[in-house]
């Protein structure tokens, strides 16, 4: 141990260690589960190591035998390029019944505490996957949660081609190929598990890069159990749900409002899409919701001052938690303040419809919209609208307001797409929903909305703006005719499918802001 150990991030900054703002390198688990028990830990570790409480003893508690994956390097080479010094983090599900050495997790705690089936099913399928960005200057960080079922090219971790396949399957893919092919080098047990789920971390990093257009630099993997076991430490935790529900197979069961969960039933929370409207896209907002409840509860109720869960914590992460071996964790926690403060804002990206593919149902997208949105929202270039407000008046900033969108064209998805356009531009998010079918696209107004309200329409080029008294005061809501057409390109269709339907707009709901208990579906 050094003479003068760093317990705070500012002591390490004295010492001239390396900050992480430049791009570096990730890991894998479960969809709903995943997605909160991964976040959860990250969250965590970058919480706990931002308090100056904590010890320099603490910090190598933490990073101490932590389990690491160089899966980043060798997807690298092919990777989008930096804009700036930003940090996009990738949070993988991994949605497997198994051990970190392959082992199945015994079946009567599979089934009655983790309510979760047998060991055999889930195999090594990313059902969560949420796409973390930090900006450079240390703003607003959003995250997009990516529908595990969405059809895309999946790639290997070399950038060679799967084929088309769901999102989720791109590790179980790479996993498998891998294994197969060390099991006839003589590789087995541990290390024959280990190889084969790098390749599928590879794998599952080169689908997401191409997906989205961006880079990732560091990413962490979790799984079913780790998501209990820090549900464990944390419990009560509080979750609040717009409707009651009864589930047989997740086994929620809640009522309507704000409640307090332990950790089996938390894992039932973000489990849930059965019986729910928008089924899975209903429990993405689950889990960020859940997130958002985490981080909450890490900063407002002392969970750094009780010695017992802090030690229960370092373990689930030592345990349960892979992270990419360049990630530094305490420079990370200097670099991520809005990360524990609240100022997280959760969004799910679009789907254009549903349809049938090799016999199973999957979600359509427009593979070229995914990359504008994420790359707009992640790194809007100075050229682009953004700089505009919308108003064809280069260098005219957004006026306030909170924009609300309706959907009357028809075409799933659209009314995400344009909100998260515009609040790339500066607008306020508001309300998401569907609206009659209409042939204009058309802009009111409420009190003290008209200058953003013009922007607006003069961005969409949908005439004038009229203000209405049923659009609340410093609101703008946008009704979408047949003529929109989405920013920067055509607007998504589906593709031919023996089976395909269209999705209403709402379907992935308004993004989930973190800083407190959001109530759900």
């Amino acid at each position: 141990m050094p003479d003068n150990p760093p317990s705070c991030p500012q002591n390490r900054r004295r010492r001239g260690r390396p900050s992480a703002g430049a791009p570096a390198n990730g890991r894998t688990r479960r969809p709903w589960w995943a997605l909160a028990l991964r976040t959860m830990v990250w969250v965590t570790s970058a919480v706990l190591l931002v308090a100056c409480g904590v010890t320099w003893f603490a910090y190598r508690s933490l990073t101490n035998g932590l389990t690491t994956s160089d899966a980043l390097d060798a997807v690298k080479k092919n990777a989008p390029k930096h804009l700036d010094s930003s940090v996009n983090l990738l949070l993988i599900g991994l949605d497997s019944r198994k051990d970190m050495n392959g082992n199945d997790l015994p079946k009567q705690f599979v089934q009655d505490q983790l309510h979760a089936g047998s060991s055999d099913i889930g195999y090594y399928n990313t059902n969560t996957l949420i796409l973390m960005h930090i900006p450079a200057d240390g703003g607003k960080v959003s995250a997009f949660s990516i529908p595990r079922d969405d059809y895309v090219e999946t790639l290997n971790g070399d950038g060679s081609s799967q084929g088309e396949h769901k999102i989720k399957e791109a590790y179980a893919n790479a996993y498998t190929g891998a294994s197969e092919r060390l099991a006839k080098q003589g590789i087995k047990g541990p290390d024959l598990e280990g190889k084969s789920r790098e390749a599928g971390r590879e794998a599952t990093l080169a689908t997401v890069q191409q997906f989205t257009g961006v880079p990732i630099d560091h990413f962490a993997e979790v799984n079913l159990l780790g998501f209990y076991d820090i549900a464990k430490v944390l419990q009560p935790i509080t979750v609040c749900l717009k409707h009651p529900v009864k589930d047989r197979y997740s086994g929620a069961d809640f009522p309507a409002g704000e409640q307090k969960v332990d950790a089996k039933q938390a894992l039932a929370f973000v489990r849930q899409r059965h019986g729910l409207d928008n089924g899975d896209l209903d429990r993405t907002r689950r889990q960020q919701a859940f997130i958002s409840s985490i981080t909450h509860q890490l900063k407002n109720e002392g969970i750094f001052g009780d010695l017992g869960k802090l030690q229960g914590l370092f373990g689930v992460v030592k345990k349960d938690l892979v992270l990419d071996s360049a990630w530094q964790v305490l420079d990370f926690a200097q670099q991520a303040p809005n990360l524990t403060g609240g100022n997280v804002e959760f969004h799910t990206l679009p789907i254009t419809g549903f349809a049938t593919r090799k016999g199973e149902s999957v979600n359509l997208v427009n593979a070229e919209k995914i990359k504008a949105i994420v790359q707009q929202t992640f790194a809007p270039s100075p050229a682009s609208p953004a700089s505009d407000g919308g108003d064809s008046k280069a260098g005219t900033k957004a006026a306030p307001a909170t924009v609300d969108i309706r959907n009357g064209n028809g075409t799933g998805g659209l009314a995400d797409t344009e909100l998260t356009a515009l609040t790339a531009l500066g607008y306020t998010a508001g309300q998401t929903g569907n609206a009659p079918s209409q042939a204009h696209t058309t802009v009111a107004y409420g009190a003290g909305a008209q200058q953003a309200a013009q922007q607006i329409a003069s961005r969409l080029k949908s005439g004038t703006a009229t203000q209405s008294s049923a659009v609340p005061a410093g609101h703008v809501r946008v009704t979408l005719g047949h003529d929109y057409t989405p920013p920067d390109s055509k607007a998504p269709s589906p593709a031919p499918s023996d089976s395909a339907s269209s999705v209403d707009s709402g379907e992935s709901g308004p993004a989930v802001k973190a800083g407190g208990v959001p109530c759900v579906n």
